[in-house]
């Protein structure tokens, strides 16, 4: 094998472990949010796991940037909470520097 090789597999393999940690932040971002928003909505014991759920299954399944702030705006809208799309998009904002530091604690 050459060095070019062993360079471009090192490229590969970083690629690939950058990716399933990105995956893993944003997946627990996903339940800091849905567990904050759950609370918001009053939600708790197996509701607000199941709330958890789908929201990391919807952002799983989702194309835009902002799916997941308009998803929550809009099940705290529903529920008659009177918050921003702005307050939302802080919130995670910050849940995903919090899970950044849980993920890289692990």
């Amino acid at each position: 094998m050459t060095t070019f090789d062993e360079r471009e597999r090192a490229f590969e393999n970083k690629f690939q472990h950058d990716q399933d940690l990105l995956f893993r932040i944003r997946a627990r971002r996903d339940r800091l949010a849905g567990l904050w928003a759950a609370n918001l909505l009053g939600l708790t014991g197996a509701e607000a796991d199941a709330y958890v759920r789908q929201i990391i299954e919807a952002d799983i399944g989702a194309v835009g940037p902002h799916d997941i702030r308009d998803r929550l705006a809009a099940d705290l809208h529903a529920k008659g909470i009177d918050i921003s799309d702005h307050r939302v998009e802080r919130e995670l904002v910050s849940l995903l520097e919090v899970a950044r530091q849980q993920v890289h604690a692990e």
